[in-house]
C-alpha cells in the first residue's frame, strides 16, 4: 500500500477526529441498491487483512491517520442503453404508427434503466486518505480534483463539519517550478527528475512534455528562451522520495525510493496486516519530510 498521486487539502487545526471510527462506521459503505447507480462510504483500510467483529474504520500511527473511501458502481454501458432505446422506439413506431415525442422518450429511458440496472455488472472501487495531524493536511491518493472532493466530502459527512479547503501556495508555483529547471537554488534535499511539463503562455497554448532524459541542455534551454513555463516538474528528495509535483500543486507519481524502501526489507513481518502497517508507518513518515520541504518554499497558506 502506496498512494501514488496526492491531492492535498488544508483543514483548520481546531478539527477534532478523536471519536473518528465510531462516526466513520455510522457513515459505512453500504452495498449499492437495485435502482442505483452508485454508492459510497468508508470501508477498513486493512481491507480483506481486516477481521473479527470489531473492525476498525481507521488506522492511526502517531500523528497520522489512515481512511479509505469504498464505492460501488453499476455499470452500465451508454451504448447499450441507446441500443435498447432504438429497439423500444421503434416497438412504439409499428404500435402506435408515430413517433414518440420528447417527453414520451425520457419515459421510455426512464423504463429502460430501471429495468436494466438491477442485472447491471458491479465494479468495486476504493480510495485512501492520509489524514496528517502535524500539518493539518489530508493527502487522497487520487490526481483527479473531482473524486478527491468527493473523499473530503465523505469525511465531512461523517465529521458532521469539516470545511477542507484545497492547498493553496502564496507564490507562483509555475514560475518557481520553471526557475528550478532553469538552474535556480533549489530547498536542501531535493534534486531535479526526468521528466517535466512546459507549456505556452500564449494564445497556442503548445504543451511539450519531456520524460526519461536529463533536465539540462540545449532542447530544454530552447523551450524556455521561448518563454515556455513549467506545469510539471520531476523531483527526488534525497534517495527516498520521487515525484511530479503541479502547478496546480497536485503530487503525481509518489513513490518511494530503496533508500526509503529498504528499511521494509530489513523487516521480518508474517502476516498483510503487519505488513501493511509497516508499509503506511513508512509511507506517512515521507510524506511528512516531504511536505516539510514544499511548505515553506510554496509558502503554503493555513486553513485557520
Amino acid at each position: 500500500m502506496f498512494f501514488r498521486n496526492l491531492t492535498l487539502f488544508r483543514f483548520p487545526a481546531s478539527i477534532s477526529f478523536a471519536d473518528i471510527d465510531e462516526r466513520l462506521r455510522e457513515t459505512a459503505l453500504k452495498p449499492v441498491g437495485p435502482l442505483e447507480l452508485s454508492s459510497r462510504g468508508f470501508i477498513p483500510p486493512f481491507g480483506n487483512a481486516a477481521e473479527g467483529d470489531d473492525v476498525a474504520y481507521m488506522h492511526q500511527i502517531e500523528r497520522s491517520i489512515w481512511l479509505a473511501v469504498g464505492g460501488e458502481d453499476r455499470l452500465l454501458p451508454s451504448a447499450v442503453v441507446n441500443d435498447q432505446l432504438q429497439k423500444k422506439i421503434a416497438e412504439f413506431e409499428t404500435r402506435n404508427g408515430r413517433k414518440p415525442g420528447g417527453k414520451m422518450r425520457r419515459q421510455l429511458k426512464d423504463e429502460l434503466v430501471t429495468d436494466l440496472l438491477p442485472r447491471a455488472f458491479v465494479r468495486p472501487v476504493r480510495t485512501d486518505a492520509l489524514v496528517d495531524l502535524k500539518h493539518h493536511v489530508i493527502a487522497i491518493d487520487t490526481s483527479s480534483k473531482k473524486s478527491a472532493e468527493a473523499v473530503v466530502s465523505q469525511v465531512r459527512e461523517a465529521l458532521g463539519s469539516f470545511p477542507a479547503l484545497p492547498l493553496n501556495a502564496e507564490v507562483a508555483t509555475g514560475t518557481l517550478l520553471t526557475g528550478w529547471l532553469a538552474g535556480d537554488a533549489l530547498p536542501a534535499g531535493l534534486s531535479l527528475g526526468e521528466e517535466c511539463e512546459l507549456r505556452d503562455p500564449g494564445d497556442s497554448g503548445a504543451v511539450v512534455k519531456l520524460q526519461g532524459m536529463e533536465l539540462a541542455g540545449e532542447e530544454i534551454e530552447t523551450h524556455l528562451e521561448s518563454g515556455k513555463q513549467v506545469t510539471r516538474l520531476a523531483l527526488k528528495l534525497d534517495d527516498h522520495v520521487s515525484f511530479v509535483l503541479g502547478d496546480d500543486l497536485v503530487i503525481r507519481k509518489f513513490k518511494l525510493l530503496d533508500g526509503a524502501v529498504e528499511q521494509l526489507e530489513s523487516s521480518d513481518r508474517d502476516d498483510i496486516r503487519a505488513e501493511l502497517d509497516a508499509r503506511f508507518a513508512l509511507m506517512a513518515a515521507e510524506f511528512d519530510r516531504l511536505f516539510s520541504v514544499l511548505e515553506p518554499v510554496l509558502k503554503l497558506s493555513k486553513a485557520g
